[in-house]
């Protein structure tokens, strides 16, 4: 059985903060197997991540956080970057066709660019699996939402920390039952759906402070923008 973080964020997205040699070494510490950095719209830290994790005593699973035009769908196993601002069902296609798998992380939470704000649950079986536990959330019900709807289509479950500093790594994991340890073991045991789900929920204060992070490097970057 392994422990593996699909859902992490480093320097690189606009609302994160540590570098990957953070986030790795978090990883190691709490005894994770595999780690995704998934940055917004960004691929090259999740690449050096990949790159140092044997370093870690971890598999690094390369991957990304697409902003579709529904909303946010993981990347996971891609090595180039996925556009963003496609349609859901392009993005999924661009993402197999890199040869990754297309993960639909808190699909309920149109407030976090949940796409069932945007696609109806039919278009959602086109991806291979739904985050149905997210750290970030402050109450657990559009987990339970997300859980329902991936069981009733019989779709395969995942978990992530959405983690936006180092410290959360690990705060929620998926558990992949008999798969090599691999990449490409992982993730063929993901769209199999041997997985189980466990984690806690991010401390209000962590999220608080992630939150607000991010809405000031978001006003930092418009700003430089303007300026250039």
């Amino acid at each position: 059985m392994l422990s593996v973080e699909l859902h992490a964020h480093s320097e690189l997205s606009y609302d994160g903060r540590d570098p990957v040699e953070l986030l790795l070494e978090q990883a190691a510490a709490v005894g994770l197997d595999a780690l995704a950095v998934t940055d917004h719209d960004e691929i090259d830290a999740s690449l050096r991540a990949a790159e140092l994790a044997p370093d870690y005593g971890l598999v690094g699973i390369p991957g990304m956080e697409v902003t579709s035009r529904a909303g946010h769908v993981l990347a996971l196993g891609v090595e180039e970057a996925v556009p963003a601002g496609l349609p859901f069902e392009e993005t999924l296609d661009r993402i197999h066709d890199l040869g990754g798998i297309a993960v639909v992380p808190h699909p309920f939470q149109e407030s976090r660019s949940g796409v069932l704000a945007n696609v109806t649950t039919d278009a959602l079986t086109a991806a291979d699996a739904v985050e149905v536990y997210n750290s970030r959330l402050l109450t657990g019900r559009a987990n339970r939402q997300a859980e329902r709807l991936a069981r009733r289509r019989g779709m395969s479950m995942t978990a992530g920390s959405d983690a936006h500093v180092g410290e959360m790594v690990g705060q929620a994991v998926t558990r992949i039952d008999g798969a090599d340890r691999t990449v490409e073991g992982i993730l063929d045991a993901i769209v199999d759906g041997r997985t189980t789900v466990e984690g806690k929920r991010t401390p209000w204060r962590i999220s608080f402070r992630q939150a607000a992070g991010g809405a000031k490097r978001r006003v930092k970057n418009r700003i430089a923008n303007l300026i250039d």
